[in-house]
C-alpha cells in the first residue's frame, strides 16, 4: 500500500477503506471538465475499475479545464475516452480501465450501470443526466451528479431508495435556452476542479460505506462571491422516477440527430449495432476532400463541415447547428 500511504493514514479510510476501494467499481459518463477531474482523482486513489465513457474528441479548447488532455491529443485527434484512460494507465497501472467511446443514452445505459457500485456524473447536459437517473434509480446504483458554469457549481449524491432522486430535485428537464452554460457563460477551471472534488469525495463516502458522512443535500458554491450553502432536497411522492418508478426516458426514443450546445455541430447517431469500417470510410471519401484516421475516428472535410465518423457509425458535424443538413451531409457522405 505504499502508494496510497498518505491516503490510508486518514483515519476515515485505513488500510480496510483501501482494500474497499480497490474492490470498487465505478462508470464515468463523461470525460470533459468534471468527468477528467474525476476519473484522476478516483484512479490515483486507487479505485481497482473505472468504465470510462464519452462520446466526443479532445480540442483546444478543452485544455485548460480537462486536466487529463494535451496538445498532443488535439493534434492526434483522440476520442477523449480513450485519451483519458491513455494518460490513467500511466498514472496508476493497478487500475483495469475500460474504454466506452460512445454517446450514452437509452440504447446502453442500463449495460454501463448495472454492474458497478457508482456512477458519476461528468456531463454537459440535463438529457443525459435524467438518462442516467432512471437507469440508477431501476437498477439501484447510487450515482453523484454534478454541474458547474462561470464560478458556480453543485453536485449531490442520489441513493435510491434512501432519499431523493434527481426528478425529486429538477422535476423535469429544464426548457432550452433556460439556463446558461458554459458555452454561453464561460467557466473558471477551479470551480471545474472544486465541484469535481465535491463528487469525487462524495463517491470516496458511498464506496467506503459511509452514508452518514454525506452531505446530505445539494452543495452549491460559488468561488467568485465565495459562497457555500448544501440545501435540503426533500424526495417528492409525485416523482415520476423514485416514487412511481416509471422511467419514461429510457424510453424515449433516439431522435438521430442531436444539436451540442455552443459548438456550432450536431451529432447524428445510427441505430442500435450499427457498425462501419473507417478504412473502407477513408477510401471512399479521400478523393472529395481532406481525410485524416486514427485507431478511433476518421475526420473528413466535406461541403464545408468536418465530419468525424466513429466505428459505430455515428457521426458529429462540425460547422452548422442545423439538424437536417447534418442529416443531410450524413447521408450524402456515409449513408442513409
Amino acid at each position: 500500500m505504499d502508494r496510497y500511504a498518505k491516503q490510508v493514514l486518514f483515519a476515515p479510510i485505513g488500510k480496510e477503506g483501501q482494500k474497499r476501494l480497490a474492490a470498487a467499481r465505478v462508470t464515468v459518463v463523461g470525460l470533459g471538465a468534471l468527468g477528467s477531474v474525476l476519473a484522476s482523482h478516483l484512479a490515483r486513489a486507487g479505485v481497482g475499475f473505472l468504465r470510462l465513457c464519452d462520446r466526443d474528441f479532445v480540442e483546444l479548447d478543452n485544455l485548460h479545464r480537462q486536466v487529463l488532455f494535451d496538445e498532443d491529443d488535439v493534434r492526434s485527434g483522440l476520442p477523449k475516452a480513450a485519451a483519458a484512460a491513455a494518460k490513467l494507465a500511466r498514472t496508476n497501472s493497478e487500475v483495469r480501465l475500460e474504454t466506452r467511446v460512445c454517446d450514452v443514452g437509452p440504447a446502453n445505459v442500463e449495460d454501463l450501470v448495472r454492474d458497478v457500485d457508482l456512477v458519476l456524473d461528468g456531463t454537459d447536459n440535463f438529457e443525459t443526466r435524467f438518462v442516467l437517473n432512471d437507469a440508477c434509480v431501476k437498477h439501484g446504483r447510487p450515482w453523484v451528479y454534478g454541474g458547474c458554469v462561470g464560478s458556480y457549481g453543485m453536485a449531490m449524491t442520489v441513493l435510491p431508495g434512501e432519499g431523493p432522486c434527481f426528478g425529486c430535485l429538477l422535476g423535469g428537464v429544464p426548457s432550452p435556452g433556460s439556463s446558461p452554460t458554459c458555452d454561453t457563460a464561460g467557466v473558471l477551471n477551479t470551480a471545474v476542479a472544486v465541484v469535481a472534488s465535491l463528487q469525487a469525495t462524495e463517491a470516496f463516502k458511498v464506496l467506503l460505506g459511509r452514508h452518514d458522512a454525506l452531505a446530505g443535500g445539494l452543495q452549491t458554491v460559488d468561488l467568485w462571491t465565495n459562497a457555500f450553502q448544501i440545501v435540503k432536497v426533500p424526495r417528492s411522492p409525485q416523482c415520476d422516477t423514485c416514487g412511481a418508478r416509471r422511467f419514461r426516458h429510457l424510453e424515449a426514443a433516439s431522435t438521430g440527430a442531436v444539436t451540442l450546445c455552443g459548438r456550432n455541430a450536431v451529432q447524428v447517431t445510427a441505430p442500435p449495432g450499427a457498425t462501419i469500417d473507417l478504412a473502407e470510410a477513408e477510401r471512399r471519401l479521400a478523393p472529395l476532400g481532406p481525410v485524416r484516421r486514427n485507431a478511433f475516428l476518421l475526420k473528413a472535410t466535406l461541403d464545408g463541415c468536418e465530419l468525424t465518423l466513429f466505428p459505430d457509425a455515428r457521426a458529429i458535424i462540425q460547422g452548422t447547428d442545423d439538424p437536417a443538413r447534418a442529416r443531410s451531409i450524413y447521408a450524402k457522405y456515409v449513408g442513409a
